[in-house]
């Protein structure tokens, strides 16, 4: 068995309370496997940084039910304890009609069959506590409901009212945190502050993991989290043979300014016969010998923009490999890098690579949701007339919207007048970039195709 962290809303402590998890069974030894509810990056950084192993997203928008299954059973056969984290509140999904919104964590729950703990943020109530818990544990009769966490308790007092208010519930009390030993961890406009801008990180997981010896029921959570070998049979997906040679050579670009990759695309890629060459834009000053396609992730180019921009032979050696045709997928960050400009918070403008004519400028507005796209142009990566489905998140736009869009976009399930928009790249044909985040955990044919190209490539 497996569980599931779920929250009662955003911000009420699951990503504390799953890493504290993680931080004491990693002390403890033991294998450990995590998984993230939706299509976030910052929150598997972090499950990484403790395990030492990577964290699989689980989003039945992004991927499909099937997919969630065999990502599941395949990446926790080899692990003592298993450990889900959702996402948003139990239920904060996109309404479909019926109290299991899709890509919620609660679908995540019925899908893969797994027990749900509750984490309640406790602050300001004690007896309404009980009307809120039962609401969950009764909204769908099908969750397995096993455990309640609750957090920013205030003092003894406090927790004896709340455990006499939610007495009559039967359900048990999993793990308590008073509110004068709740951990932050640093925030900014798209969530946390990544792993690699944490200098005391390990202080604080640490602290973490000692906290959690006392936080937490030990002998009800770990049986929770103990996973049991079942018979469930998981589809492995048909990969090239990883070992035909030569391997092509894909230039990842990964340091603090891009780190919004998906464990499973990385994972493809090699299992289709690629080697990743991880590289730095801010501190290398040219490429890495030999490579035949670039693949610029998200992340966060605009707080790094000044040291982006003076480091301006990498700048000129991504543009002429680029200009000479070599294929290069350049996603949300990774596109605003390639534009001419990128205008901060600050309102200062720091010049980039400059083959997509245009600026990106950072506002105030986030742009979040799935969206359903229709693609208008062939990429290294999609043929015309394809329909994808893929996720937004950032806080810039550009100036100039591109001659050549690769999408007609509209949202995902949209309850109100779902307008069409274009977005994208599409003015040079080696060249994908796109605001819009891609998981390939069940679209095979997408890598298939950005490594034929680079395969095909002659500078």
């Amino acid at each position: 068995m497996t569980v599931i962290i779920a929250g009662e809303r955003s911000g009420v402590g699951k990503t504390t309370v799953t890493l504290a998890i993680l931080s004491y069974l990693k002390q403890q030894n033991f294998k450990v496997q995590s998984f993230k509810v939706g299509p976030d990056y910052i929150d598997p950084m972090f499950h990484l940084y403790v395990t030492g192993k990577p964290c699989y997203n689980l989003d039945s928008i992004l991927t499909s039910e099937s997919y969630i299954k065999t990502c599941y059973f395949k990446q926790i056969l080899a692990s003592d304890y298993g450990l889900i984290e959702g996402v948003m509140g139990l239920f904060d999904g996109i309404p479909n009609g019926d109290n299991v919104p899709i890509a919620s964590t609660a679908q995540i729950a019925l899908i893969l069959n797994l027990p749900v703990i509750l984490v309640l943020d406790c602050s300001r109530l004690s007896g309404s506590i009980a009307a809120i818990t039962l609401g969950f544990k009764t909204l769908n009769p099908h969750l397995n409901l096993a455990g309640l966490i609750l957090n920013k308790v205030g003092s003894d007092r406090h927790l004896e009212l709340l455990k006499t208010s939610l007495k009559f519930l039967n359900i048990p009390i999993i793990g308590i945190l008073k509110r004068q030993e709740n951990i932050e961890i640093p925030a900014r406009h798209l969530g946390l502050i990544p792993t690699e801008e944490l200098p005391e990180l390990d202080l604080l997981i640490q602290d973490l993991a000692k906290l959690a010896e006392s936080w937490f029921d030990w002998e009800q959570l770990l049986p929770l989290l103990k996973y049991t070998p079942k018979t469930e049979f998981f589809k492995e997906t048909a990969f090239l043979n990883p070992s035909v040679e030569p391997r092509i050579k894909i230039a990842i670009a990964r340091d603090a300014a891009f780190n919004f990759y998906y464990a499973e695309n990385l994972e493809i890629l090699q299992q289709l016969g690629a080697e990743l060459i991880e590289w730095s834009p801010l501190t290398d000053h040219q490429l890495p010998p030999g490579i035949q396609g670039l693949y610029f992730g998200g992340g966060f180019p605009e707080v790094f923009a000044e040291k982006l921009s003076q480091n301006q032979l990498i700048l000129q050696a991504v543009k002429q490999a680029i200009l000479l045709g070599m294929p290069t997928y350049a996603e949300c960050g990774g596109l605003m890098y390639l534009c001419e400009k990128i205008i901060d918070f600050e309102n200062n403008s720091w010049s980039m690579v400059g083959v997509l004519p245009t600026t990106a400028v950072m506002g105030k507005r986030l742009k979040l949701g799935y969206y359903q796209a229709k693609v208008l142009k062939t990429t290294p990566l999609l043929l015309e007339g394809e329909i994808i489905t893929g996720h937004e998140f950032h806080r810039s736009e550009l100036l100039e919207n591109s001659t050549q869009p690769l999408y007609e976009m509209q949202r995902f399930f949209s309850v109100e007048n779902n307008t069409s928009i274009l977005e994208g790249w599409g003015n040079l044909p080696n060249v994908h970039g796109s605001y819009l985040h891609l998981h390939w955990g069940d679209k095979i044919e997408i890598p298939m195709r950005f490594l034929e190209c680079c395969r095909n490539y002659q500078p």
